[in-house]
């Protein structure tokens, strides 16, 4: 089965595209009630009738700034720079429990756990290595509401899923990881891939997209706008 879908497209290089991935989809197809569902991957190359490679990905609840290799040089070059930290990936990320602490490094290892999850381990042999600030966000509607932006410097598997959860602040509606006593409904899982920063070739790319799903982005966007602005300028933990 194949869905219908607008795809967003933010940028397009010869060598790549990068597009807005909506949340609530899989990047790779899954099967759905005995039924074949497209992912987001294959939407984007039949969109854009061409030969597409993955190069990173985000998982079903994350929107946010996804960039696809149209060619294999390009491919390899994106994940030599992943994997030697030459791009800059922020996100967003909402949460109805206060953290251990306000900002900091959240440095680990990751080991598979039940029920498809992961879980973060004292060792740091190759460790998952995750930055963040957070802020109240607090209103009449919003009781204890938490803004983070955080800055991942690995790429691991549910890595911003389970770091935040290991400070104690479980991201509002990833059921996966167990966020509880939610303000209200979820309508979303409010993760979101908010800027990428990188130099291609002589090029200096810099793009930053505020999401535009999800009642509690939607409502508060402007306080967000206003704290996170400019995030490769924040004084990030070391």
């Amino acid at each position: 089965m194949t869905s219908k879908l607008d795809i967003n497209l933010v940028l397009e290089h010869p060598d790549f595209y990068i597009v807005d991935k909506p949340n609530d989809i899989g990047f790779h197809d899954e099967e759905v009630n005995g039924q074949k569902q497209t992912g987001f991957f294959n939407m984007c190359a039949a969109h854009f009738s061409e030969t597409l490679f993955p190069v990173h990905r985000l998982d079903k609840l994350t929107s946010g700034l996804l960039i696809l290799a149209r060619n294999k040089n390009a491919a390899t070059w994106f994940q030599q720079a992943f994997e030697s930290k030459q791009i800059q990936k922020y996100y967003l990320a909402l949460s109805d429990s206060k953290p251990k602490k306000k900002q900091g490094s959240i440095i680990g290892d990751m080991a598979k756990a039940r029920l498809s999850q992961w879980k973060l381990l004292k060792t740091k042999e190759a460790p998952a290595v995750t930055r963040f600030f957070n802020w109240g966000l607090a209103s009449e509607v919003t009781k204890g509401l938490r803004l983070f932006l955080i800055k991942p410097e690995t790429g691991k598997t549910h890595q911003i899923r389970v770091a935040l959860k290991s400070v104690g602040s479980a991201i509002l509606g990833d059921q996966l990881y167990g966020a509880k006593n939610e303000v209200k409904p979820c309508d979303r899982g409010y993760l979101h891939a908010l800027m990428l920063d990188f130099q291609y070739n002589d090029e200096q790319i810099k793009l930053i997209s505020f999401p535009n799903t999800g009642s509690l982005f939607v409502e508060n966007k402007q306080k967000i706008v206003d704290l996170v602005a400019e995030p490769e300028l924040h004084n990030w933990p070391k």
